[in-house]
């Protein structure tokens, strides 16, 4: 936890929004204007980042702070995610073929290492989404424009 619960921003703003409106007082007539404009948009401030304070203590559950510091036991957890999009499994089919194809002719094209090729087979068999065929579209683009420079 940092300074004051995470609130020093808060409490910063708060001091100047109080020594703003305090100077109201003290100041001219022809300034009240804008320093009341200055007082209320300094008071909307501190609203906000109190506001925004609480929402992230609200959302780590670090709101009430009832235990010590030294209880705190923190854990990582990683979810993955699958990107899923509407791909027919004749439309996958159709991808593998083509790109099983441009791969055996890029093969013969450019003496790629054995890994590699057997890298982008690996690939091209896990096949499941859009995404994942646009980035081997756009990688066997790539091998194209090396076998092409190399002839």
């Amino acid at each position: 936890m940092g300074y004051l619960r995470n609130h020093l921003a808060t409490v910063v703003t708060g001091c100047f929004a109080v020594s703003l409106t305090g100077l109201y007082f003290y100041m001219p007539a022809a300034l009240h204007q804008l320093l009341l404009v200055s007082a209320i948009v300094t008071w909307f401030l501190v609203f906000i980042c109190w506001m925004a304070q609480k929402s992230a203590d609200w959302t780590t559950k670090h709101g009430g702070h009832s235990h010590p510091h030294t209880e705190h036991v923190h854990t990582e957890k990683k979810s993955s995610t699958k990107l899923v999009s509407n791909v027919s499994v004749e439309e996958l089919n159709k991808f593998r073929e083509t790109f099983t194809a441009e791969l055996n002719e890029l093969k013969d094209e450019v003496k790629l290492k054995d890994n590699e090729i057997t890298r982008m087979r690996q690939e091209i068999a896990n096949l499941e989404t859009l995404v994942q065929i646009e980035a081997l579209k756009a990688e066997l683009a790539n091998l194209k424009a090396i076998a092409a420079k190399r002839k």
